[in-house]
């Protein structure tokens, strides 16, 4: 056991060296890092046998919880590396073979300006109160961006944030603020049971990780609206498609009132993805929809389709439409016109930008 605790160190000190994203561990595979969004295999490591991948997930575990791995099939959590780096873990089962997928975290929590983010981001972190999502592909960035986010508000308010976490990613130092972070399954049995009793706690700003369910997604919009900051991520690809998913995820007859609670509380949706740079590593692409009185209508009203016109003609308030972020950093050889255009929602509309 202690020599596969060794050879993951190993591999968890590469990770970290070569600022890879993530570390993918399967059978038959030597290890594999995601590096600027390429997979690029470790060739002079050996191809791992499914004994390796087993020892390296034990390793990585622990007793108790290889234990429950095994019944479940497959776990997420997190795992600190000699206070260098966290990683976010989830082990799971392929034909019958035990794989590893690992995204490394990084100890600094970076700000707005560090990543490369609109300015406009900054107005989220001054309010008291209302909903914000950060939306996106999967392993596109967002909870970076809740973390620097929440962490704005750690070094410049005296309040009580409460994030609820699967798993706890970017670990806050208490500064101005305290910050509590929740864990599901370690520290609460749910994301809706965690923030149903938020309300209990005294938050100030509540972080959710995950809106998954139903319940979550009312709990959290109820909480905006009864006097709390909440910040929230949706696995979505537009501000437009965001309104659509949490309205669609409830009840028809519930509908209604969901949009007129979202009209209210909303404060703006941040659309991001992770684009290759020119130079190399990856730069963030966001679509900002900041709610106004024409946004909330159009929520109440349920002309949703009418949003990206909206965003496209609001510059001047801070509202960005993504092939606007994407034309500017094409204009300024951040990324090429090729990675844009496989990005863009409206690759036509994208080329006319650049010209």
């Amino acid at each position: 056991m202690n020599d596969y605790k060794k050879q993951l160190e190993g591999l968890l000190s590469i990770t970290v060296k070569e600022q890879a994203s993530d570390l993918h561990i399967s059978a038959g595979h030597p290890p594999i890092l995601r590096i600027a969004d390429r997979l690029v295999p470790l060739l002079k490591k050996k191809k791992l046998s499914l004994k390796d991948t087993q020892g390296l997930a034990e390793a990585l575990m622990g007793d108790e919880l290889f234990q429950r791995f095994l019944k479940e099939k497959e776990v997420d959590f997190s795992y600190s590396f000699e206070g260098r780096a966290r990683f976010r873990v989830n082990v799971f089962f392929q034909r019958e073979k035990i794989s590893c997928s690992l995204r490394l975290i990084p100890a600094k929590i970076r700000t707005i300006e560090e990543l490369n983010l609109p300015q406009i981001l900054h107005q989220f972190t001054q309010v008291t109160q209302g909903f914000v999502l950060i939306t996106g592909p999967s392993s596109h960035g967002k909870s970076t961006t809740l973390a620097a986010l929440i962490d704005e508000i750690n070094h410049t308010r005296t309040d009580h944030i409460i994030t609820i976490e699967d798993p706890i990613e970017y670990v806050f130092k208490d500064d101005r603020a305290i910050v509590d972070q929740r864990e599901v399954y370690q520290d609460t049995l749910s994301f809706a049971r965690a923030l149903r009793s938020t309300f209990r706690q005294d938050p100030d700003v509540v972080m959710v990780g995950e809106m998954r369910d139903p319940e979550t997604i009312a709990t959290a919009i109820t909480a905006a609206e009864t006097g709390h900051l909440v910040f929230a991520t949706l696995h979505t690809n537009s501000a437009a498609q965001s309104i659509h998913r949490i309205v669609d995820s409830l009840p028809p007859a519930q509908q209604n009132q969901i949009r007129a609670q979202l009209s209210g509380s909303l404060l703006g949706i941040v659309s991001q993805r992770l684009i290759p740079r020119v130079k190399g590593g990856l730069i963030p692409a966001a679509e900002v929809m900041i709610s106004t009185p024409a946004i909330a209508n159009l929520i109440r009203e349920n002309k949703i389709h009418e949003l990206p016109l909206v965003i496209e003609t609001s510059a001047e308030i801070g509202m960005v439409s993504l092939n606007r972020a994407l034309a500017s950093l094409v204009k300024m050889k951040e990324i090429s016109l090729e990675n844009a255009l496989n990005y863009s929602l409206d690759p036509s509309e994208l080329k006319m930008l650049v010209r």
